[in-house]
């Protein structure tokens, strides 16, 4: 039997948490809660001393797997590569299906965000692109087709 009961949501440190939130807002999430963590349980599990974040929980409308957007006020953040791509190590992007891929790409390029790549369509089934959302997050949007 499998210790994993759900996958409960995907955590993501930020530096500018409003306009990270205010992206996957618009791409259709919902805030569940906003609030700021400190103290020993943050300290314990995230083994850094005397740390101190602010926290927005994200949740699709049907209210699965959810995107926690974190931004530590104590201490700094580290910077990553904010132009990663996707054979870099690590978490490299989420993945959200859409209704109309198309027109989900028009409204992000229309606000300033880019694809990576092009449209491509997989054994005429989906219809996928990535795009390089707010602080170099790479959001892969895909939409099932035929």
């Amino acid at each position: 039997m499998s210790s994993v009961r759900r996958f409960d949501h995907v955590g993501i440190t930020v530096d500018d948490l409003d306009t990270v939130s205010a992206f996957f807002v618009g791409l259709g999430f919902e805030v569940e809660g906003r609030m700021v963590m400190e103290g020993e349980f943050l300290d314990t599990v995230c083994g850094i001393p005397e740390s101190r974040t602010e926290i927005v929980m994200l949740r699709p409308p049907d209210g699965g797997t959810g995107l926690e957007l974190s931004s530590f006020i104590r201490p700094n953040h580290e910077p990553g590569s904010p132009a990663a791509m996707a054979n870099e190590l690590g978490l490299r992007n989420v993945m959200f299906e859409v209704n109309d891929l198309q027109a989900v790409l028009d409204r992000l390029v229309a606000d300033g965000y880019g694809l990576i790549g092009g449209v491509g369509e997989y054994e005429h089934t989906w219809s996928m692109a990535y795009v390089r959302g707010p602080e170099g997050i790479i959001v892969a949007l895909a939409e099932r087709i035929g």
